[in-house]
């Protein structure tokens, strides 16, 4: 059982010792213990000193007290989230989902790591201007991702946001950036599958893998508000093979049931490699857990049943939440945040979700008798 870094550190209070680390030297303790526990031990430094960068001034702020530049990547305004992907090959990745919060321009942090990690930023600044000109509107403009597998150098993914200019220019910003892509023959498949239900569907985020492989990918992501599993079925046949149960039987262990989801909503992706010109070759689901249970104990328990469903070792999942947190699973919840589910010719898999917890434990809700959901938020 992994032990965070404040657990080791004096014989003084909790609370004293946590106050005493930056959200630098907290967030770097967790990912060097996720690489441990994925057998990625040969990332553990360099992971530490990319997420330093990526945080930049914000890296210096002491954790338990909330930042004067709250992020919106997760709920308690911390600027990082966790991943770890299992793939059915049995290889396990660690991801870092992180904003340059502090630090301007926020993509300040893109040309600081251009040169050390190898970026292929070309298709990047095809549609930069797209994204990153003008004045924001939407929630952020720029997200990274940290990709650490074995056996491959560090890679870097960026999210921009099609909400940037306002609700009403977003199919507007993600169809000319396919189109300068050379994906243009896709739009009107995908807006045909996934933007179905008005405003209840929108583009959320535009990614782009940033590597010179054939396996980098260009990342469509539609959000479904209030949606039914029907919905995100129909936007996931617009991939070709795809099994309409899989998804099923996803909603319903995690998520209890085949919706609406009326609490955080699901997300649709799409991803486009090198051929893919007039559709996706892959799909993936992503369900907010948190919205749909009590507690992290019971988070847990249902991801444990998803795992054994596709036969992935679910040791790795609770040495994964010992990594990053040390608190009884049922004294909150929100650690576990999100689930995906992962199909297609490019890879399928799960990939689970941690939150840092670096600000704050969001509380748990009460239960039934039954220990379903009292409520969704």
């Amino acid at each position: 059982m992994f032990r965070p870094l404040w657990m080791a550190r004096s014989e003084r209070s909790e609370s004293d010792v946590m106050a005493d680390l930056s959200l630098h030297e907290h967030v770097s303790g967790q990912i060097s213990r996720l690489c441990d526990v994925a057998g990625l031990t040969g990332h553990r430094e360099g992971a530490a000193e990319l997420i330093g960068l990526l945080l930049g001034a914000a890296g210096e702020n002491r954790i338990g007290v909330l930042s004067s530049w709250p992020s919106g990547v997760s709920d308690d305004t911390t600027p990082v989230e966790f991943s770890v992907a299992f793939d059915t090959n049995g290889k396990y990745a660690v991801r870092v989902l992180g904003e340059t919060v502090g630090t301007f321009p926020e993509w300040h942090f893109l040309d600081s790591v251009a040169d050390r990690l190898r970026l292929a930023t070309d298709r990047f600044e095809a549609i930069r201007d797209l994204f990153l000109a003008g004045e924001r509107q939407g929630e952020f403009r720029i997200w990274y991702s940290l990709i650490f597998r074995p056996d491959t150098p560090a890679r870097l993914k960026v999210y921009l946001n099609p909400q940037v200019s306002g609700p009403s220019r977003a199919v507007d910003l993600v169809v000319e950036g396919m189109r300068r892509l050379g994906i243009e023959r896709a739009c009107a498949p995908v807006l045909a599958s996934a933007l179905t239900r008005g405003t209840l569907d929108r583009f959320s985020f535009f990614a782009l893998d940033l590597d010179g492989t054939a396996q980098a990918r260009v990342k469509l992501y539609v959000t479904h508000e209030a949606a039914e599993v029907a919905d995100v079925v129909r936007a996931a046949s617009l991939v070709a093979g795809i099994d309409p149960m899989r998804i099923q039987e996803f909603c319903a262990i995690l998520g209890g049931g085949y919706g609406p989801f009326q609490g955080r909503p699901l997300i649709s992706s799409y991803s486009f490699v090198g051929g893919d010109d007039d559709r996706p070759s892959s799909y993936g689901l992503y369900l907010p857990i948190r919205s749909y249970v009590p507690d992290d104990e019971v988070a847990r328990a249902r991801v444990l049943a998803v795992l054994a469903q596709y036969d992935m070792n679910s040791a790795i999942l609770d040495e994964s939440i010992a990594a990053v947190s040390a608190r009884p699973l049922r004294a909150g919840v929100g650690l576990i945040p999100h689930i995906s589910l992962r199909l297609g010719a490019s890879g399928s898999g799960i990939t689970v979700y941690l939150s840092s917890e670096a600000y704050s434990v969001m509380p748990p809700r009460g239960r039934s008798v039954l220990g379903l959901v009292s409520s969704a938020q």
